[in-house]
């Protein structure tokens, strides 16, 4: 069986499709994931075949089909708004040579990130299977209608009046998490993924002191969110623990010199997580899950609107607590931190959703339920 699998424009949306394309390419399938030019180094880097379908950037559809650049909304629902409009530009910016791979490659199931938008369109051209796959925890509705009504030309040109519907959806969502009225769905084990480095044994290792890690999430740059995580640095440094920073390098080279109780740099979140005590960050999709899967409590500072959701169940759960971004002084974040890290209830309810993810089937089992799809 050939399975398309189509991502997004960064690496944060990628990682959390990979260990499904791993497990499907391991079982016998033919699997090549598409996307933008800029993300082909994070798929090969994971063994991959990687195909580039546009030149496009997350940044260049903030730039309009009139050709004029759009500000980001200070109101919430038009955030919303301009979000999915950003994402159904980019679906539209890899339309073309989407269908172009499809007609020469022909596969038989689409697979696509939930932000992924053309993944539904060009299923619908080669007339196969679509499923839909969790990036996150859920993303706000309003930008799936936003996003369906950019992508209106690319609708008529297949003769369609909606966005397809998925005939699979794989939610990595656990249950004690999802919302009351989700949809019906695949639930699968989330495997903690990112590129890698050379292990050192301090990353495996801990010493006296509590373990605190602290992210930004793997899309900043130098030029890009870099307040976001030098201010969230400042803020905790002087606390009396082992400090990690997880960084691209070039950015954790802009953060130095350091204390000697920190280190920063592209850091393999998936063997440090076990070893932490705490982890603080911006509440991106993958570092909440992959903290989730290794039973770690956090303090989520949800920076960017359409995290707050799932970061508040996460709260109400009980296995995280929110600083809210407007009140994120040095005294405030500290304040969280001392609570989640004396409070026992909070590990403990972080070691039962890690245990309640733990028995969600494997990427290896739910390519079974890809195979079902793609034979009906």
């Amino acid at each position: 069986m050939r399975i398309l699998f189509v991502v997004g424009g960064s690496s944060g949306v990628i990682f959390s499709l990979i260990p499904l394309a791993q497990a499907a390419r391991n079982a016998g399938h033919q699997v090549f994931l598409a996307g933008p030019y800029d993300v082909m180094h994070t798929i090969t880097a994971a063994g991959l075949p990687a195909v580039s379908v546009s030149e496009l950037s997350m940044m260049d559809t903030y730039v309009d089909r009139k050709g004029d650049f759009q500000q980001i909304p200070k109101d919430l629902h038009e955030r919303y708004l301009f979000n999915g409009r950003c994402f159904g530009r980019f679906a539209a910016g890899c339309f073309d040579g989407l269908l172009e791979l499809a007609d020469r490659w022909r596969p038989d199931l689409v697979v696509g990130g939930a932000l992924a938008f053309a993944a539904p369109l060009v299923a619908a051209h080669a007339g196969v299977p679509y499923v839909k796959h969790a990036v996150d925890m859920g993303e706000p509705r309003m930008i799936d209608l936003s996003a369906a009504a950019e992508l209106g030309p690319e609708l008529e040109r297949l003769g369609l009046y909606d966005m397809p519907r998925a005939d699979l959806w794989v939610d990595t969502t656990p249950p004690s998490l999802r919302v009351a009225d989700a949809p019906p769905a695949q639930l699968m084990r989330y495997v903690p993924y990112t590129t890698s480095r050379v292990l050192e044994p301090w990353m495996y290792t801990k010493g006296d002191r509590p373990r605190l890690l602290v992210s930004a999430g793997s899309r900043v740059t130098p030029d890009r969110d870099f307040d976001t995580l030098s201010g969230l640095v400042a803020k905790v440094s002087q606390l009396d623990v082992e400090l990690l920073i997880g960084a691209p390098e070039d950015v954790a080279e802009k953060l130095r010199p350091l204390p000697d109780n920190v280190r920063a740099g592209w850091l393999p979140l998936d063997v440090l997580a076990p070893t932490c005590d705490l982890v603080m960050h911006h509440a991106g999709g993958n570092t909440v899950l992959g903290n989730m899967a290794h039973g770690v409590p956090q303090v989520l500072i949800p920076y960017l609107p359409y995290v707050v959701d799932y970061s508040t169940r996460l709260a109400e759960y009980g296995a995280a607590k929110i600083v809210d971004p407007e009140e994120d002084t040095a005294e405030n974040i500290a304040q969280a931190l001392r609570e989640v890290l004396e409070t026992p209830s909070y590990r403990e309810r972080a070691r039962e959703l890690a245990a309640e993810m733990a028995a969600l089937p494997t990427p290896a089992q739910v390519v079974g339920a890809l195979e079902e799809v793609a034979a009906r």
